[in-house]
């Protein structure tokens, strides 16, 4: 339901200048009827401010117990909703609408900087590092759609027709408005530009996050961790990405997880992935790809359903022709430990790949190998 707000009054606004607060313009700050102005002290506002009703409290672990209070802060061109909590903004929030029940502390900056879709529409070249592979990714890309985006390339007409499908709806998300979803928390973050936060997310000590969206519900809550670096990113409901993970131009999807430092770009992830400790580059990884090993390099190919083992790598430059080059571990393959594979090849389902392979083999008609 939507909220009534009304105009502040004489009296809230000298409550509110006594505990240290001002307003570029009070004919632009509107409340809501429970609206209490003892609930906020040294908050600089401008620009177009709603608040709701500052009510109820928030238990942190080790029992210390918060109420709703907003302190130590410039807040531009947002909404407020009910029950929050906002603390210690180091420079400033603008242009969000922070639904009921958001918990910010500690945090350097969040802002939406002009208009946005929030890293939808953002070209990923998977597979081949130098274009010509290229999926659009957002918020609802399933790895069928992108499975056809990158191999029918041989149909140009379905691709211009599948494009247009994307751009239409990505054309539906653009704003110059944020949101921070119901009972989210964000805290001793440092950057978050451009990001669509959804209801029940934990971001928690990241570093920078810039153009993405972090598609969050109750359900299936997403969390971000410490030194966590993201850019022109999708995050889906029930995934971790913790621990100093580092992705630019990279899809994340279902309750995928990924930590101990793990870097990727231009890569895509679907539901159930595992990525710790090591790398990937232009990968496209169906569900269930897992690689949890510092040494292990994924690069330029498609897998599913694979392990890859510690020292696993392989390569996409062939001779000095640039890296143009992919491959294609089929369903249920697995590498063993300091395994190469020299692209392109394909290796057939359920099988296991040993040493050194540069002879570019197709084993699909010998799969179980």
């Amino acid at each position: 339901m939507a909220k009534t707000y009304f105009d502040i009054t004489k009296e809230q606004i000298e409550i509110l200048q006594a505990a240290g607060c001002n307003c570029e313009d009070w004919s632009k700050f509107k409340v809501t009827e429970k609206f209490d102005p003892t609930k906020l002290r040294n908050v600089t506002f401008s620009g177009e401010i709603r608040i709701g009703a500052l009510e109820g409290s928030f238990t942190l672990p080790g029992g210390i117990v918060r109420p709703s209070f907003i302190s130590h802060a410039t807040i531009h061109n947002c909404t407020i909703g009910d029950g929050c909590f906002i603390r210690n903004i180091q420079n400033y929030i603008a242009n969000y609408d922070i639904e009921d029940g958001a918990y910010i502390e500690n945090v350097g900056i969040i802002a939406i900087d002009g208009k946005t879709s929030f890293g939808n529409g953002v070209k990923v070249s998977v597979l081949n590092e130098t274009g010509g592979r290229d999926v659009k990714i957002f918020d609802k890309l399933t790895s069928h759609q992108a499975y056809m985006s990158a191999l029918y390339r041989y149909n140009p007409e379905f691709i211009e027709k599948l494009d247009a499908l994307t751009d239409s709806y990505v054309e539906k998300t653009i704003s110059d408005r944020g949101i921070i979803g119901k009972g989210a928390k964000v805290i001793n973050s440092q950057s978050i530009i451009n990001v669509k936060i959804g209801a029940y997310a934990s971001i928690i000590g990241a570093a920078r996050l810039n153009n993405g969206t972090i598609n969050s519900i109750k359900e299936a809550p997403v969390s971000i961790g410490q030194g966590v670096i993201c850019e022109d990113f999708i995050i889906c409901s029930g995934s971790h990405v913790l621990d100093g993970t580092m992705m630019t131009k990279c899809f994340v999807g279902q309750a995928c997880a990924f930590g101990h430092g793990y870097s990727a770009s231009d890569s895509l992830f679907f539901c159930n992935c595992q990525g710790e400790n090591g790398e990937a580059c232009a990968i496209f990884a169906g569900p269930f790809t897992v690689t949890h090993h510092k040494s292990t390099l994924l690069i330029a190919g498609m897998f599913s359903f694979m392990n890859a083992g510690s020292g696993s790598n392989q390569s996409n430059h062939m001779y000095k022709l640039g890296p143009i080059h992919q491959g294609t571990l089929e369903r249920g393959a697995k590498t063993a430990s300091d395994s190469y594979i020299l692209w392109p090849s394909r290796v057939g389902a359920f099988s296991l790949v040993m040493g050194r392979h540069v002879a570019h083999s197709d084993t699909t008609n010998l799969p179980f190998s």
